[in-house]
């Protein structure tokens, strides 16, 4: 069977759901999908790069029944074949889509391809770089769920006219060097949010299905429960160092939290369309995902950010005033605007990150399962 008749979701491994893809972009490509996913900005999903003989040098043998139990599952590939369009794919009537939701849309399709993407990148990397037998299994199969995901949404995206260049994107998008700790931080956070992110939505159209306005959504869940075990994983390469819970590193944990939640509440309230389609207040879904979040990470994490501190809500308010700002004098091209905007959004971020921290004991045990 040639990669043109077969389906990114029956691909076992990365490297064989990567082939189906090329193979779709030599027949489909368009520019302007390709460039959305191309810009870099504070808000865009990057493509990081690390220290890999680092992260081959990792013993996970303090950790070794929860990543043996973890591997044999992810091994079991419960969700082959599960990332494509059946019976459940409702027509979606694309030319008759309010404008606004459209593009608004097709933004957050495109952004998490590209998010999607540069996971599977950098963990097919890591994978091909490595010796070490346990770290390398890992990447191969967190990387075949990656590019699973992507080639799910691109499939979305090709019956809106549109598609990502996977292949052009692996090429061309600029890679920021990030230490194997910080990685690990990043990774994890973005796995984990992730999965509160989109069972969050799902379970809220499970209960108001007239807000589905496209079928993607009734994947969401299997989906998250990648995204799941993928931050697990993480949590137990954390767990195989203490120190990298500890010390100073917990101010780069609550730096890194700060960064994540702030990025993802500016971020939706770009989306002021998408979310009144899907029938959800941006504010209530990002409490939502923040109080998730929070509870998921105290298995690694000694500390969780005040979500409900008095200057939380009217701080995270007042940086997505300076980021429309920004992005107002970056298009007209104000130069002063620009820099009062950036300094406006620096002090905001500072003072999110001097709201004080709830600290609290990680438990010996860090597994967790689904339960949302």
């Amino acid at each position: 069977m040639n990669a043109h008749s077969k389906h990114t979701a029956d691909a076992t491994t990365v490297e064989e759901g990567l082939a189906i893809a090329e193979a779709q972009d030599q027949q489909y490509n368009d520019e302007m999908a390709t460039e959305t996913a191309m810009q870099n900005t504070l808000l865009t999903p990057r493509f990081y790069t690390t220290d890999f003989d680092e992260l081959d040098a990792i013993d996970v043998s303090s950790v070794r029944d929860d990543w043996d139990k973890l591997i044999a599952q992810m091994e079991a590939d419960p969700n082959k074949g599960h990332f494509k369009k059946n019976e459940d794919w409702d027509h979606v009537d694309w030319d008759g889509m309010e404008p606004a939701l459209k593009k608004e849309f097709i933004d957050f399709l495109i952004s998490s391809c590209t998010a999607e993407f540069s996971g599977c990148v950098l963990y097919k990397e890591m994978k091909r770089r490595g010796n070490n037998k346990d770290i390398t299994q890992l990447f191969q199969l967190m990387a075949r769920d990656e590019a699973r995901h992507a080639g799910f949404i691109n499939d979305a995206l090709r019956e809106a006219g549109l598609r990502v260049n996977l292949g052009f994107l692996t090429q061309k998008k600029k890679y920021t060097y990030f230490r194997p700790k910080f990685i690990y931080y990043a990774t994890y956070l973005s796995e984990k949010i992730g999965y509160a992110r989109y069972i969050t939505i799902f379970r809220h159209l499970e209960a108001n299905p007239e807000y589905r306005f496209h079928p993607i959504f009734k994947w969401f869940r299997e989906w998250c429960n990648d995204e799941f075990s993928h931050g697990e994983a993480f949590a137990l390469l954390m767990k195989t160092d203490p120190k990298l819970t500890s010390g100073v590193n917990v101010y780069w944990i609550k730096f890194f939290l700060t960064a994540v939640f702030a990025t993802m509440y500016v971020r939706d309230h770009q989306r002021p369309a998408f979310h009144k389609a899907l029938g959800v207040d941006p504010d209530w879904y990002a409490h939502e995902v923040f109080t998730k979040t929070s509870k998921l990470t105290e298995q690694i994490f000694p500390i969780t950010l005040d979500i409900d501190h008095p200057r939380w809500q009217p701080t995270l308010e007042a940086l997505q005033r300076a980021n429309v700002d920004l992005a107002d004098a970056v298009a007209n091209k104000k130069p002063l605007k620009k820099i009062g905007a950036q300094l406006r959004a620096a002090r905001c971020f500072v003072s999110l990150m001097l709201i004080p921290v709830k600290k609290h004991a990680v438990p010996e045990n860090v597994r967790l399962e689904p339960v949302y």
